[in-house]
């Protein structure tokens, strides 16, 4: 009996420690929206005001308009041109899809901040690409400061979101069905509309929630496209809230962020609804081993014209914009590239200690921090491991609840549980803090990552062990972990690159000591320190650049 008890202890350990990090900070989050004051002024009491006051307020019922209009245009945009990418890349003769894949999956690994910023400096009123076609055609067609613009860049820039569960449906199918097609003369993309994409809805409505979800979260673009038009959405509405009063709103900020989760906590659970349900649409699957590609024949010049549509405005725009932006110092009508080159940016980034020590704070979180919070993920993983029991369920829906809190709040959040338990205040200005935050909002991302390497263990080999006596505890050490050890490996490189492009988990909790590229981007962008934010956003493409070339050099699945 007492063997048995020391054995369960480390499992009621982790999921006690899990509970506490994911619990505490929405929690507190809860508790502050009902009070009418800062929860550290003596004057606060418990009541309903917080509420009262912002849904007496427009700018709030506005910012909550934008978001759903910015949410629903992402998922008009990026759900079709998504699927249709799937189906290109996954079952047909497209040439070079080995080398256009990792591209197509760039903007799910660059901070949408940086990408934000690379819109404005290369498409923006006096960007390159804007300058450049002014000069040649006299003017151009685009405008991105309006609610219209955020949405369909944020619909571009997460078509990768479809991308990846599309395409991962696509391979379960088989081909006949799509061959038949093509025999009585259907073309490669009316296959695609009445055959393939209809066969994997559930993971196109899955996407489609997903993306939805990620419109109500979404910060980077509309901060630096929304503010020049006073385009606030719930996420802007809230950071600007910080001094609604004259003094630290947080009972308010709290009161939009338990609204927010309001919305996207149901969306989460209709995200697990759909993807538990996914199974009974295994009888589509066909003949999975019989998948032939189809040919595209005349239509291979339109898909890669297509493809090669996206990545520009996609990634190539953005990206060569910050490039330049970095290199350059100034850039307007009448500016000439050659004369205007210079590295004094990042002399500048090296002659400010706080820039430097952000970038090796980034560099410190995406590495060591990392390795750290796939070491937690796993013990995690372990602890629930082939379990069916009621402790499993509960860490299977706990993993949800930060999938849930978008960043900013997260980092909220965790501000206020290292404010409010004394024993944490000294671990406030520490990267801890940051590490923290970062480790529980992509708790849910870092589970699937585990759980799919702990899956892929034949459960002959860990019965086997048991029947000669092993504990679960020595089963674990000796045959799971070291059978896995790649998958970690892979899942350690994706929490690098997810590490260092998070940006609003960090706004919060920015302080001496805890400086993350990520941040420092968004304080120096509302400090109008446009320089500052070209160099330091191209060192943060660099080092995701760097994660990427490790990952695709150990071929891992950039899907997972």
């Amino acid at each position: 009996m007492r063997t048995s008890v020391v054995a369960a202890f480390p499992r009621a350990l982790t999921i006690l420690v899990t509970a506490s990090a994911v619990l505490a900070p929405l929690s507190l989050i809860f508790y502050q929206s009902f009070l009418t004051a800062p929860f550290f002024d003596a004057r606060k009491t418990v009541g309903v005001g917080a509420y009262e006051f912002i849904f007496a307020d427009s700018d709030f019922w506005q910012a909550s308009l934008n978001s759903l209009l910015i949410a629903s245009t992402m998922v008009i945009i990026a759900v079709p041109l998504g699927g249709l990418l799937a189906f290109v890349m996954e079952r047909t003769d497209l040439p070079a899809k080995r080398w256009i894949e990792p591209l197509l999956l760039v903007p799910s690994f660059v901070s949408p901040m940086v990408l934000a910023f690379g819109f404005v400096v290369a498409a923006g009123p006096v960007g390159f690409y804007t300058v450049w076609a002014t000069e040649l055609f006299g003017g151009a067609p685009w405008g991105i400061y309006s609610l219209t613009a955020i949405g369909i860049i944020a619909g571009l820039t997460h078509v990768p979101n479809v991308y990846v569960y599309a395409s991962a449906a696509l391979k379960s199918l088989g081909s006949d069905v799509e061959e038949a097609a093509r025999v009585a003369g259907a073309s490669p993309f009316r296959v695609a509309l009445t055959v393939s994409l209809p066969l994997i809805q559930p993971a196109l409505l899955f996407a489609a929630v997903l993306v939805f979800f990620l419109g109500f979260e979404l910060f980077g673009l509309p901060l630096v496209l929304g503010d020049p038009e006073g385009h606030l959405v719930l996420s802007t509405y809230l950071y600007k809230l910080t001094n609604k009063l004259g003094t630290p709103s947080y009972h308010l900020m709290a009161a939009v962020a338990i609204c927010i989760v309001a919305v996207t906590f149901p969306l989460v659970l209709l995200q697990r609804f759909l993807l538990q349900n996914s199974r009974k649409y295994a009888t589509i699957k066909g003949k999975a081993g019989r998948m032939r590609e189809l040919p595209l024949g005349k239509w291979k010049w339109i898909a890669g014209g297509l493809i090669g549509l996206w990545l520009f405005v996609g990634v190539i725009v953005p990206l060569s914009g910050i490039a330049l932006r970095a290199f350059v110092t100034n850039w307007g009508y009448g500016a000439k590239l050659s004369e205007v080159l210079t590295l004094e940016h990042f002399q500048s980034i090296w002659d400010e200690p706080t820039l430097v020590r952000a970038i090796w704070n980034t560099i410190l979180i995406g590495t060591v921090g990392g390795a750290i919070a796939v070491a937690c993920y796993t013990a995690i993983g372990f602890a629930t491991h082939r379990r069916n029991d009621g402790w499993s369920r509960f860490v299977d829906y706990l993993v949800l609840v930060p999938r849930a809190i978008p960043g900013l709040l997260a980092g909220l959040a965790f501000l206020w549980v290292f404010l409010f338990f004394p024993p944490l205040q000294p671990l406030r200005t520490t990267i801890f803090s940051m590490w923290l935050a970062y480790t529980v909002v992509w708790l849910a991302y870092g589970m699937r990552l585990i759980s799919s390497s702990l899956l892929q263990v034949s459960t002959e080999l860990e019965e086997a062990a048991r029947t000669v006596g092993a504990s679960r505890g020595t089963i674990s050490r000796q045959i799971t972990l070291p059978l896995i050890r790649h998958g970690l490996v892979a899942s350690w490189l994706l929490v690098f690159m997810i590490f260092e492009r998070e940006y609003s988990t960090g706004v919060y909790l920015l302080a001496p000591g805890t400086e993350v590229i990520g941040a420092q981007l968004v304080s120096l962008w509302q400090g109008g320190a446009i320089d500052i934010v070209a160099a330091l956003s191209f060192v943060n493409v660099v080092l995701v650049g760097v994660g990427l070339a490790l990952a695709l050099r150990f071929g891992v699945k950039l899907r997972d």
